[in-house]
């Protein structure tokens, strides 16, 4: 079967939990490239497969070990927009949509579940969007016991339930209620404690109200904290960010993600409605990236990659230290082998060797839905060239190292017959300093690691000397 060509995983690595910033380094070396969320990455997702594909990757990931399942719910609604953001998400006022939304999406769960049937043990659950909490409480109960009824869930101890949070729209009894109903892990957009910077992005919202949700969350016995942060928003400064950072930091959630605004209007509408003079310079940003990292590394965050900060105590600490991180659309995540269903609009699902997306107009998703199709737009198989290759590029994104001797190579050839030209790419890499390279193994540097994604463009095939040397690709975000 199409799965993960090194199964076994790797053995426990012991990780220092800083990050160096080199602000040369990054400055001569930062470019547009993929996050590798997936790879192949999503932009090389063809309209040729289909619902058929899809059974077949079920089928293939049927015939293998079992593993529990991972299940993303998209909730597309929002009150109001939110000008950074590059989400797929539907602005409304109406609340009567979701209702409407809410009856396909039980269609489609239905048609993932009988599927799924016999092997539907569910581990990890997350709900993004959008904003799901745009859903009232009734038809978040009735959602989950629709989701409860086609799957087993893990007992609470042992799943991980998450759910993403816009504090403006909720109470401290709402965040009560969530945990109720299950939720055991709550993500908050905080992007900036600044009025000036909420304004100049339209979300305005005061610290109180993101704070007083932090409290109610951990009175509610919520096992984990995260928060999103944003740097190189409009009208933000080395000094407003230092205070939001402080801010923060005495919140003290488990998690804190520190993202990179990445100004592409010509991809988001929505951007177009933010004033490109008042964004801050390169330089700036170059700064405020300098100064996350110090005050976090000070704080006693664990640097566990990209843009991510954990506890050394937090569970994404612990699975990096033990060799058992993975990443996947969601970013990083503890659960390495566990198929992800995804439900709902323009979400993407990885089974068996695959990628699927979902239709990304709520149009096309009820009229698949109405055909008693599921609706998938576009997806990938991956072959045993892809799968080799987004083992290495996983391993990189999630332990900073990376074995030859454990990579499942093709029989009878080496890691350099192989990669023989990735490996002078790599030297060169080395000789910028990112990078050590052995004859048995690679190690990135403390230095180096900002930069991963410099690194593992190397091993991405789709990927042409052409344009890893010429002009930068316009979808990607740069990769600092």
């Amino acid at each position: 079967m199409l799965n993960d060509p090194s199964p076994s995983r790797r053995s426990v690595i012991p990780l220092v939990p800083q990050v160096e910033f080199d602000a040369a380094l990054v400055r001569r070396m930062s470019k547009n490239g993929p996050r590798y969320t997936s790879y192949p990455t999503a932009d090389r997702f063809i309209p040729g497969f289909g619902p058929a594909d899809y059974r077949a990757a079920v089928a293939r990931s049927r015939g293998g070990m079992e593993h529990g399942l991972s299940l993303y719910v998209h909730i597309p609604f929002c009150a109001s927009l939110c000008y950074y953001c590059g989400c797929n998400k539907i602005i409304t006022q109406d609340r009567t949509k979701s209702v409407q939304y809410l009856q396909y999406l039980e269609k489609e769960t239905d048609l993932q579940a009988a599927l799924f049937a016999g092997r539907n043990r569910v581990e990890q659950l997350h709900f993004g969007g959008g904003t799901p909490t745009f859903l009232d409480d009734e038809q978040m109960s009735n959602l989950l016991a629709g989701l409860r009824a086609r799957f087993r869930f893990a007992p609470d101890e042992k799943g991980e339930y998450s759910i993403e949070v816009d504090p403006r729209t909720v109470s401290a009894l709402r965040i009560h209620t969530l945990r109720r109903q299950g939720f055991n892990r709550i993500s908050l957009g905080i992007q900036d404690f600044d009025p000036n910077v909420q304004r100049a992005v339209n979300r305005v919202q005061s610290e109180r109200q993101i704070l007083h949700v932090m409290r109610a969350a951990r009175s509610a016995g919520f096992r984990s904290i995260s928060v999103d942060l944003i740097y190189g928003l409009p009208l933000q400064t080395v000094q407003t960010m230092s205070a939001t950072l402080d801010k923060v930091i005495a919140a003290n959630p488990d998690r804190i993600a520190v993202y990179n605004y990445a100004h592409l209007p010509h991809l988001f509408k929505s951007q177009r409605l933010i004033e490109s003079s008042q964004l801050p310079t390169p330089e700036a940003k170059l700064e405020m990236l300098g100064l996350c990292i110090k005050k976090l590394n000070e704080a006693g965050y664990v640097y566990i990659g990209m843009d991510h900060f954990a506890k050394p105590e937090d569970d994404l600490a612990l699975a990096q230290r033990e060799g058992r991180l993975h990443r996947n659309f969601q970013g990083y995540s503890t659960h390495a082998n566990a198929d992800m269903v995804a439900l709902g609009v323009s979400s993407i699902s990885a089974v068996g060797g695959c990628y699927s997306q979902n239709e990304k107009t709520l149009a096309a998703y009820y009229n698949r839905l109405d055909r008693g199709e599921l609706p998938i737009a576009r997806g990938i198989s991956l072959n045993q060239e892809d799968l080799l290759r987004r083992d290495i590029i996983g391993r990189l994104m999630c332990d900073f190292e990376l074995d030859f001797d454990t990579v499942a190579l093709p029989e009878g050839l080496s890691f350099e017959q192989c990669f023989a030209s990735e490996l002078e790419q790599l030297r060169q890499l080395e000789e910028q300093g990112l990078l050590s390279v052995s004859e048995r193994s690679m190690k990135v540097k403390m230095r180096g690691r900002l930069l991963i994604r410099n690194i593992c463009m190397v091993f991405d095939q789709y990927l042409s000397a052409v344009r890893m040397e010429g002009p930068a690709p316009l979808r990607y975000s740069t990769t600092i």
